[in-house]
């Protein structure tokens, strides 16, 4: 059943030490101040240089522990973010990821690994976020070999079974008004502007009572297969988001040619 009215669910991608402090720091209060319960994907062993912004910090798993303790949900974000193989993902969706199409044993030991070092930290990663959304079928066994039987991912309206896995779509990149469904929004804080924090911000304070948490989606969805419907929904939205990124990036090469 799709609920009404919607609900939220807040989602913060590629922490690590190096993050970009400054605007990192502009999302804390907003957190604390609404008492949200965020998916906060962090990166085990981040090798991706593009995400060194900053000198590592060393509150930076303290804080993680800290917000923990208070109801987010760690989730393992891929293992060293470094995005090189050009695999099929079950969400194709950029041509260049870390895990589709990378053998499952490598896939099996990166996943191993990445929750060896956040359990290292004091942390206890329930979740995966592929980066780039790149994952295949090798990715959702591998997963639950090693007993992380939760996804963040995906376009349907509901969470959903899907290869053993538990899938929490997750479909927006900003705050969108919906009328129903469950939805989760994805920020980059490394290169959100301040003004997109105040427009967030605006958005949960007129519906901070549909913010929700991954132990409440949990609690409160029934979870099963999606029904005919809801794929259909499902393969209708993938099909928008694909066209938009293809529009983007021809703009963007139209735009490098012009400059050439």
């Amino acid at each position: 059943m799709i609920p009404r009215p919607a609900q939220y669910l807040l989602r913060f991608d590629d922490l690590c030490p190096t993050i970009e402090h400054e605007h990192w720091l502009r999302c804390l209060p907003m957190i604390e101040e609404f008492g949200l319960k965020p998916i906060l994907a962090v990166i085990p062993d981040n090798q991706d240089t593009e995400l060194i912004l900053s000198p590592p910090d060393p509150m930076f798993w303290p804080l993680m522990r800290a917000m923990e303790a208070e109801g987010a949900t760690i989730a393992l974000h891929g293992y060293r973010h470094l995005c090189a193989s050009r695999g099929e993902s079950l969400l194709p969706l950029h041509h260049y990821t870390e895990f589709a199409g990378v053998p499952e044993v490598t896939q099996h030991r990166w996943i191993r690994e990445g929750r060896r070092i956040l359990r290292g930290q004091g942390l206890n990663p329930t979740i995966f976020v592929a980066p780039r959304h790149g994952f295949d079928h090798a990715t959702l066994r591998a997963l639950r070999k090693e007993g992380i039987p939760l996804l963040s991912d995906g376009f349907a309206r509901v969470p959903f079974e899907r290869g053993g896995i538990t899938w929490i779509p997750q479909q927006i990149w900003r705050p969108v008004e919906k009328s129903s469904g469950l939805w989760t929004i994805c920020i980059h804080s490394n290169f959100t502007r301040a003004a997109q924090v105040d427009e967030l911000r605006a958005f949960i304070r007129d519906h901070a009572a549909q913010f929700t948490s991954v132990d409440r989606v949990l609690a409160e969805y029934p979870l099963a297969g999606l029904g005919t419907i809801e794929r259909l929904y499902e393969a209708w939205t993938l099909w928008r988001v694909q066209v938009r990124r293809a529009r983007r990036r021809r703009k963007v090469r139209s735009s490098s040619s012009d400059k050439n």
